[in-house]
């Protein structure tokens, strides 16, 4: 018995090609658009593609994860060498799915620190944004400071940020993203009254600080008064007890302690 022919999947109309995509496994279109030129242009011109998400991973080993509307990951793309941190996998996948945004980007800025620059500059070059930024350094030994300002200078980023960096130089002037839905910031020792001052997200976690206790009622007079950080709803930071808040923040500030399980309700 002879062999199964190929499927001419190039011969049929294009809104037949279209439903055959439709029930392609996106690892089996990302494969199907690096056999020529030609099957790269047919998969760009799908029409279906906004239902993905694309999530990029740096940590100890490269990923690409492919996620359906109902952010199930549907398919991951492993990078096994050190060579594909120069972008070219990532710029593919994002080209072929149309996309100008990555969904997820979460990176260890420790584990390839060596290509850092090389990962944000093709970002910057070719214009994409991110919705979730995430950065992780476990090893404090390495510093980090220049890559985490160089990233926050280029990188846009979207609605949330979470910062779990150690940064070395206290005085370090990091561009805080603006406009962001959720920002949480761990080991801030480089946060300062200014850089307070500055933030515009609606939930903010800031945690291990230095302001002082003077900076501290400053700022709460600013942002009662709204004339600062207007977009804030909630702020998250850490005292060593509610005594020491009261005493060295509050103490000029009406204020009013509520039990959690009081509910209220904004009557409009």
């Amino acid at each position: 018995m002879d062999p199964p022919k190929p499927f001419p999947i190039l011969r049929l109309p294009f809104l037949a090609i279209e439903e055959v995509f439709k029930a392609m496994h996106p690892f089996e279109i990302i494969n199907f658009s690096l056999i020529s030129n030609w099957t790269k242009q047919i998969t760009k011109s799908m029409n279906f593609y906004p239902e993905y998400s694309v999530a990029l991973d740096i940590n100890k080993i490269l990923k690409i994860a492919i996620r359906g509307t109902d952010h199930i990951v549907s398919c991951i793309y492993e990078m096994t060498s050190k060579k594909n941190l120069d972008g070219v996998i990532g710029k593919h996948v994002l080209d072929i799915f149309n996309k100008q945004t990555i969904d997820t980007l979460t990176v260890d800025m420790v584990e390839f620190v060596n290509y850092n620059v090389s990962m944000i500059d093709f970002l910057k070059t070719n214009e994409i944004s991110v919705n979730k930024c995430s950065l992780f350094h476990w090893d404090c030994n390495i510093n980090v400071d220049e890559h985490a300002a160089y990233l926050l200078e280029n990188i846009k980023i979207n609605n949330e940020f979470n910062f779990y960096l150690h940064i070395k130089n206290v005085n370090l002037d990091l561009k805080i993203p603006k406009g962001l839905t959720k920002l949480k910031m761990i080991n801030t020792n480089w946060i300062g009254y200014k850089q307070l001052l500055e933030i515009d997200s609606v939930t903010v976690n800031v945690h291990k600080n230095r302001t002082s206790y003077n900076d501290w009622n400053l700022f709460f007079k600013k942002w009662i008064s709204m004339e600062t950080n207007l977009n804030l709803e909630l702020l998250d930071f850490v005292f060593e007890s509610m005594k020491e808040f009261k005493d060295g923040v509050l103490f000029d500030i009406p204020y009013e302690v509520v039990d959690k399980r009081v509910k209220r309700a904004i009557k409009t």
